[in-house]
């Protein structure tokens, strides 16, 4: 899977961290690298409210895509 550049290790492991330990629910944007809130841990290909593309991750689920 492509992501974006600044979808670094450490910034996604650094939401899952937040995700885990508060009511943040973030995710990712492949497409563009913006941060989405109130996304599911396991989400797939939502569409993004900034560019539009259907390329929306939960965080949990990018960083198991990812390993």
């Amino acid at each position: 899977m492509k992501v974006h550049h600044s979808l670094t290790a450490e910034r996604i492991m650094e939401a899952v961290e937040r995700g885990m330990s508060s009511l943040d629910n973030p995710g990712f944007c492949v497409a563009c690298g913006e941060e989405v809130e109130g996304c599911e841990p396991d989400a797939r290909r939502y569409p993004c409210d900034s560019c539009g593309a259907e390329a929306v991750y939960g965080a949990e689920e990018l960083l198991i895509r990812l390993v």
